[in-house]
């Protein structure tokens, strides 16, 4: 009987799954892959991927024979993308999905050739000083386009256009006005810049998706085969499936659960939202509601340790930290965030009287834990590995795949045969691509700031804009991510705010890691506000509802997330640096209370529903909340105090009236 409760959303998830795949192919360009008619052709892709996926495990785990100096390495990787970029993602939208033509087989040929050069050139041409052949700039040329050609076809026209611009920019430098004005390059000094160090293509961005980046989402897929989204859906709707508006609470936990293992907005919104969305709208939220509540949940994923989205590991490579320190610095923010979301469901829900799922048709925890407990074993290594054993991100991630496949044979309902491990690695080399090629295309814009000092100055421009004020200068970068995430992926908008609005705060005295983290978070918020907000249409195109409102609901429930960032920059804190214990619990709790009372604010209910002017001052004494001044503080708790007295006595007088 249990176990027939327990795979009940197994089969509702199978019966979804065709609309899931629409979903994501309308909303996600990396979801828009060929389909080989012709079985040899299926099984190059298969192999090439595989092996993809085995030369990065065995770079991971030390083989001699594979240490190499990093250009080789990240040349590699780069070329095998490329191959496998123009293999799987079709030219334009008309083009044919069941084979390769012609001028494709062409790209995968100097693909492949680009690291073969790569090993054959770089003795000689350190060698010479790094002066570059004619033959070398061809070949740094041609590297140019397959990047943005496959950026194109991946990520959409924004990022290759942006990297264009970037690249005339290089150019014609003298010719633009004011602090953007510098002396200019020739196309031969950019080419080699870009193609033959570690400063473009090859820089800092594709290192990280050629260390880090591949091993964890290889780890996610192992997690997603060996069952881990299920046991995630099931325990979520056994802890809060029969609370009053449980769906939307399992929603919020189990899109929660998985995106920190995934780390990808769109997919979590398709694997947990086939589930939860019906769910949500069966109990009575609108369905606008149960879409934002699914695309809400699923960005803040990317935003909630121990894995996080892929653009954390970018950060912690960009600012030279331990990735346990990033960990450590998002854990509270992040709870926070999603306890907003679960303040403002359970308010919506008592509001409107909808009552959770009966316990009799939900799974037990115990027996969810008796069948795939289990799993949580590696996210637990992988706890101890990043943050108490010492190894490095790299040693860890090798370490957490290999005993996630051991432990993942412990019990039939999660044991994996070989073909099964095999189809999670070929999995993770095609989940690869699109951030792999993502992170080459930003190496050019990357190296162009760095190569013209573009990101300096646009830094002391951001300053003088916002004359020194810390309060402008977020604004600003707040303005500048959402702009940029309306065309780009959370990665791209990620590092190019970073590099050109972060060092701007820092120098206004706020820490790089919170400035940091500070770019992180709305380059993820991008994927919920409209006019473009790929979470939230994707949420809509699976609940029904109309796009536009599902966006704005989005944004109205991710309102806490909007306001955690101006809180972790202006209180530290928050982010556990140099605070004691005593302190960390001040600020949690005032932290919490600030989050109840934008809840509050925004859904206009506590008890009873209330006013506009209630609503207005719940708003103003979570402003004050943000900072960690006593005064500020113990206003603000005042306040709380006062409005939820006030509201539980409405309530009660409210009920005895009948």
């Amino acid at each position: 009987m249990e176990e027939n409760k327990i795979n009940a959303s197994a089969e509702n998830a199978a019966f979804q799954a065709p609309k899931g795949e629409e979903i994501m192919e309308k909303y996600d360009k990396e979801s828009r892959t060929r389909s080989f008619d012709m079985k040899w052709l299926v099984k190059v892709v298969y192999v090439i991927c595989l092996g993809f996926t085995i030369y990065h495990l065995a770079y991971a785990s030390g083989v001699r024979f594979l240490q190499m100096v990093n250009i080789k390495h990240h040349a590699i990787h780069v070329g095998l993308v490329l191959m496998l970029g123009f293999a799987l993602y079709p030219a334009f939208k008309h083009s044919s999905r069941k084979k390769i033509p012609w001028y494709d087989w062409i790209c995968i040929g100097f693909s492949a050739v680009m690291p073969v050069y790569v090993f054959m050139r770089y003795d000689a041409f350190i060698s010479t000083g790094f002066r570059a052949s004619a033959m070398d700039l061809f070949m740094g040329a041609i590297l140019i386009l397959l990047v943005l050609e496959c950026s194109r076809r991946i990520s959409g026209p924004a990022l290759t256009i942006l990297s264009i611009v970037f690249l005339f920019y290089g150019v014609f430098g003298r010719h633009f006005p004011g602090v953007f004005m510098h002396r200019g390059y020739t196309w031969e000094r950019i080419v080699t810049y870009l193609t033959t160090d570690i400063t473009g293509i090859y820089g800092s961005t594709i290192k990280v998706s050629a260390t880090y980046i591949v091993l964890f989402i290889i780890f996610g897929e192992v997690m997603n085969k060996c069952g881990m989204g299920q046991f995630f859906n099931d325990i979520a709707n056994a802890l809060a499936g029969h609370t009053k508006g449980g769906p939307a609470k399992v929603a919020v936990l189990a899109s929660g659960f998985l995106g920190s293992i995934n780390g990808s907005a769109v997919a979590n919104v398709v694997t947990t939202g086939t589930f939860t969305i019906p769910l949500m709208k069966k109990t009575g939220y609108s369905k606008e509601f149960a879409g934002a509540v699914e695309a809400t949940a699923s960005v803040g994923g990317q935003l909630l340790p121990p894995i996080m989205g892929a653009a954390a590991f970018v950060m912690a490579e960009t600012l030279g930290v331990k990735y346990a320190e990033i960990i450590r610095a998002a854990v509270i923010p992040a709870l926070i965030y999603y306890l907003g979301i679960i303040l403002q469901v359970q308010m919506r829900a008592s509001r409107n009287n909808l009552l959770g799922i009966p316990k009799d048709q939900l799974p037990r925890a115990k027996q969810v834990m008796k069948e795939r407990g289990h799993l949580l074993i590696p996210i637990a290594f992988l706890l101890y590995m990043l943050i108490f054993s010492g190894y490095t991100v790299i040693v860890s991630a090798f370490w957490t795949i290999l005993v996630t496949i051991v432990v993942a044979q412990l019990r039939p309902i999660s044991r994996m045969s070989f073909k099964d491990i095999m189809d999670a690695f070929v999995a993770g080399a095609k989940s690869t691509v699109s951030v792999a090629i993502a992170c080459a295309c930003v190496g050019i814009i990357v190296g162009v700031c760095g190569l013209t000092g573009f990101a300096l100055n646009v830094a002391s421009t951001i300053i003088s804009i916002g004359q020194s004020s810390i309060f402008v200068t977020l604004l600003f970068t707040m303005v500048t991510c959402m702009i940029l995430g309306m065309g780009l992926p959370s990665i791209p908008s990620y590092l190019i705010t970073a590099t050109i609005a972060a060092p701007a705060l820092v120098k206004l005295g706020v820490p790089a890691i919170a400035a940091h983290m500070f770019c992180f978070y709305f380059a993820m918020f991008a994927n919920l506000t409209p006019p473009v907000a790929l979470a939230s249409f994707a949420a809509a195109g699976l609940s029904g509802g109309d796009p536009m409102k599902t966006g704005v609901a989005s944004v109205k429930l991710a309102l806490a997330g909007f306001i955690v960032p101006y809180m972790f920059v202006y209180n530290q804190q928050l982010m556990l640096a140099d605070v004691t214990v005593l302190m960390g619990i001040r600020v949690v709790i005032t932290a919490c209370m600030g989050v109840f009372l934008i809840a509050l604010a925004a859904e206009g209910f506590l008890f009873t529903k209330a006013n506009p002017v209630i609503r207005l001052v719940a708003f103003g004494a979570a402003m004050l909340l943000i900072n960690t001044g006593a005064v500020t503080d113990l206003i603000g708790l005042v306040i709380f105090a006062g409005l939820f007295v006030l509201q539980r006595e409405k309530g009660k007088r409210l009920a005895a009236a009948g």
